[in-house]
């Protein structure tokens, strides 16, 4: 037998493998690492998803937080994991930014493989109520007056939250002082006691608190307007030309898993995305479902982390 040959008949025999697998998979139930805190916007959407997969793969998914690291820690132990679809990581904007803040042991788009893309969701700028501002301009105007004064918060501290406040601070020409959190779920008590002036987050996590009028929201961080909240402009249309940063939600699994399974993993989370139900809520919770293909995916990764590098870089941005 050729050395070809025997080659070409190694990649048939793999194939078949694969598809065998595929076919038979899920026969336990599947992991979907969450590598940040429970409560924040990628939790939410990782909860969601896995509820939804489960009942479509017959297996259920278990939400498996590993906060840490600005997400290094989770993201690690996918990287480690075993390549047969059984251990999942919903990916988040600060997939953006960690490959220029920090030295990663791993390879964000070579030691995973990307599943699934499930959507977008802007962020939203709100402050305490007692702060007494209206609107984004009147925010510029109070820094302005009161530098270094105002306190601002955006999860942790390589987060895609925390770096669009800091667009917003070179762009706006204001300071304002950072306070570093591990994740949402610590910013929002201090936010709702008076104790930080404004924060970054998501539509999704932050909206319940809009709707009380617990926080005031002034402005949406994305191109254009929220669904949820179409009343807020965005902060381009406010003072803040070209200001665009975007919350994205997505689904990979360790290199080196068998195609066949991340298609089955791919055709049925799409699948899911595009039910009325599903769609529904995410839509009233403020993320838009993007149903697509893997490469779809990959390229949104790759696009992020060199629009946010550059951001990074020209501002001298450290990891703390």
């Amino acid at each position: 037998m050729t050395n070809s040959f025997r080659r070409v008949a190694l990649l048939c025999a793999a194939m078949v493998c694969g598809a065998a697998h595929a076919q038979n998979y899920p026969q336990r139930p599947i992991r979907m690492v969450i590598g940040l805190p429970a409560g924040g916007s990628t939790d939410v959407m990782g909860r969601i998803v896995a509820a939804q997969l489960a009942e479509r793969v017959g297996q259920q998914v278990v939400v498996d937080n590993r906060p840490g690291a600005s997400g290094i820690i989770g993201i690690t132990l996918a990287v480690n994991a075993q390549p047969d679809g059984y251990t999942l990581i919903m990916a988040a904007g600060s997939w953006g930014t960690i490959s220029s803040l920090y030295k990663l042991p791993f390879d964000l788009q070579k030691d995973l493989a990307p599943v699934a893309f499930v959507g977008t969701s802007p962020y939203v700028l709100v402050v305490q109520p007692r702060l007494p501002v209206q609107t984004v301009a009147d925010l510029i105007s109070f820094a302005k007056a009161n530098p270094g004064k105002l306190t601002y918060a955006g999860s942790t501290p390589g987060s895609l939250q925390r770096l669009a406040g800091e667009l917003l601070k070179k762009t706006a020409g204001i300071d304002m002082l950072y306070v570093p959190y591990k994740g949402t779920g610590a910013v929002i008590p201090d936010l709702l006691g008076g104790r930080l002036d404004a924060a970054i987050d998501n539509v999704l996590v932050l909206a319940p608190f809009i709707r009380k009028g617990q926080l005031r929201g002034i402005g949406v961080t994305g191109a254009k307007r929220s669904v949820v909240f179409p009343e807020l402009p965005t902060l381009a249309e406010t003072g803040v030309p070209g200001f665009n940063a975007v919350g994205w939600f997505g689904l990979f699994t360790a290199a080196k898993t068998p195609q066949p399974i991340i298609a089955r993993l791919n055709t049925e989370i799409s699948a899911l995305l595009q039910e009325p139900q599903t769609r529904d809520r995410l839509l009233t919770q403020g993320a838009e479902p993007l149903p697509g293909p893997p490469d779809d995916l990959r390229r949104y990764l790759a696009r992020e982390i060199e629009v946010w590098s550059k951001v990074i870089r020209d501002a001298g941005i450290k990891a703390e």
